[in-house]
């Protein structure tokens, strides 16, 4: 039988209050997104029930089940009303399903996926909070705007006016030894620094959406403010 949502979030939070300690941190300055994309419908449901709110997940053909479930739920309304993320890589046809279910997007990445998000969100007469999702390790197999581009970038969306850019996401390469990620975190924060201090209209850019279930700790001293778990939190569908 599997582990339950509030035992893994009680160890968790012992595990955050460590990093926190270290850092000089507030337990206050982070916010947990719980990653439900491999869990039932009833698994993200006892998530709710602990209190998290926050819920990610990264593909609208998998999630759709789960968000029409769980919000035409009326026992997940007022405070415990979720707070959907959505955390994957969204393609510019799929932004007419996401945008209006889902609060915040952590993926934007390209001036097309932009155009997308400020047109729906024009339609909807709202403001979309995005994260920009810089791919600072590199990697070919990651998604996201060079470290070198982010400047210009953020420059255009001055012109969308759907769109609030409100911090910077990365994935750190998977590390056996979750020390080795502190590089990539670290310059994902110090980017954050260098486009509030160079840029009044980056003044909005203050959130940092880094480290999961194998590096959180190192992410948070490193100045995460939003951190996503999934594995570690709510299990996988096998478990």
């Amino acid at each position: 039988m599997s582990t339950s949502v509030k035992n893994k979030l009680e160890q968790i939070e012992a595990r955050i209050a460590q990093a926190c300690l270290r850092s000089g941190r507030s337990r206050d300055e982070i916010e947990i997104i719980a990653v439900t994309k491999y869990v039932p419908i009833a698994r993200a449901e006892e998530a709710l029930d602990e209190g998290l709110r926050h819920l990610g997940e990264n593909r609208w053909q998998d999630a759709q089940e789960k968000w029409t479930a769980i919000e035409s739920d009326d026992a997940y309304s007022g405070n415990k009303a979720p707070i959907w993320h959505f955390i994957g890589s969204l393609q510019s046809n799929k932004v007419k399903d996401v945008i209006g279910k889902f609060t915040y997007i952590h993926s934007l990445d390209r001036l097309s996926l932009a155009e997308a998000i400020d047109k729906r969100a024009k339609q909807l007469s709202m403001k979309v909070p995005c994260f920009i999702q810089v791919n600072v390790s590199g990697e070919q197999s990651k998604h996201g705007l060079t470290p070198d581009g982010l400047f210009d970038f953020v420059e255009q969306l001055k012109g969308f006016e759907g769109i609030t850019p409100i911090g910077l996401m990365t994935m750190a390469p998977f590390e056996a030894k979750p020390e080795q990620t502190r590089p990539v975190f670290r310059a994902l924060r110090e980017l954050r620094d260098k486009l509030q201090s160079g840029n009044s209209a980056s003044n909005t850019i203050k959130h940092l959406s880094m480290g999961m279930s194998n590096d959180f700790e190192v992410a948070i001293e490193e100045g995460a403010t939003w951190i996503r778990l999934g594995t570690i939190l709510v299990g996988k569908e096998e478990e």
